[in-house]
């Protein structure tokens, strides 16, 4: 009797520790990514290449076109939520070079999503080389989880 009881304690929580966990979102990854001039952060879909041709682009500035920041995030339906990227770049003079960007998101199915967020080139050309940033998920005026790089 004692061992119908115990899975059944343990299957209620698990069960509350899911839904107490899906009240709030969640930013669980940031992977900024350089893209070269044709819009490319990868030469192939191997996680090994797609790194070692960011090292390329790390230490090519020359060969760089853009940035993208994909996010993985998670958070419970709602029809008003955005992800907000904040970076900051090359001091030029005394100024920080900064960008924000936000981008609508939607929930689709239980589990994580990855979102692109993709500034304009002009944008990327006028922030720099990226120095730091910090990545919000905002349900309308309400912020719901933030990620940020050390240097932020």
């Amino acid at each position: 009797m004692r061992w119908p009881s115990a899975l059944f304690l343990a299957l209620t929580l698990m069960v509350s520790g899911a839904s107490a966990a899906e009240t709030s979102g969640h930013v669980y990854k940031v992977l900024p990514q350089y893209l070269d001039t044709n819009g490319v952060a990868s030469l192939s879909p191997s996680l090994y290449d797609r790194d070692a041709y960011q090292a390329v682009l790390m230490h090519h500035p020359e060969q760089r076109g853009g940035i993208q920041f994909m996010i993985q995030w998670k958070c419970p339906h709602s029809d008003n939520l955005k992800l907000r990227v904040e970076a900051r770049g090359t001091v030029v003079g005394e100024k920080v070079q900064t960008l924000n960007l936000e981008q609508p998101v939607t929930r689709h199915g239980w589990f994580s999503q990855w979102t692109a967020v993709v500034p304009s080139a002009q944008q990327f050309k006028d922030l720099g080389t990226l120095t730091a940033w910090r990545v919000t998920l905002w349900d309308g005026d309400t912020q719901l989880a933030e990620q940020r790089s050390f240097l932020w």
